[in-house]
């Protein structure tokens, strides 16, 4: 079992009865951590729609863990900018997602900015609670989540 803590943007781990390995120890001795990407249900028909891939918020993913960050909202709450085919990322969608170094990363909302200049402080509180919630939750309460329909994992993804 992993615990994970992140601190000052350095990741360690509790394996067993050997307290806090930094990751790098535990990538030399071939342990991988993995790590899913979820959409909740709205955001991903909206997604969809818009015609956003897995692959661009992979991506998009993959530069927060790389602390490329548009926007830090506060209460591990970022908006991203997603590029779509055919359109940079100066042109294309904007992605709020709850994401904390070494756990899951959940997209929880997202517009476009031709549509929408940015989200109100009424909304990013709402997202900082749903964030909460989101980033807590154990396996269990992610498979259940999962199973209900209101949360979508990103297929093949491995952090």
């Amino acid at each position: 079992m992993f615990m994970v803590l992140a601190i000052l943007r350095i990741d360690f781990f509790e394996i067993e009865n050997v307290n806090f390995i930094p990751l790098s120890v535990i990538v030399l001795v071939g342990v991988v951590l993995l790590m899913s990407i979820f959409t909740s249900k709205l955001f991903h028909k909206w997604a969809n729609k818009e015609g956003l891939t897995d692959e661009s918020l992979r991506k998009a993913d993959k530069k927060m863990e790389e602390a490329l960050i548009d926007a830090d909202l506060g209460g591990h709450v970022y908006k991203k900018r997603v590029a779509i085919e055919g359109h940079g990322k100066s042109g294309g969608l904007r992605t709020i997602l709850a994401f904390k170094v070494g756990n899951n990363s959940f997209f929880m909302y997202g517009f476009a900015k031709n549509k929408r200049a940015n989200i109100s402080v009424k909304e990013i509180k709402a997202l900082k609670i749903m964030a909460k919630g989101l980033l807590g939750y154990s396996t269990l309460q992610l498979n259940k989540a999962i199973k209900a329909g209101s949360l979508i994992e990103v297929e093949n993804y491995e952090r």
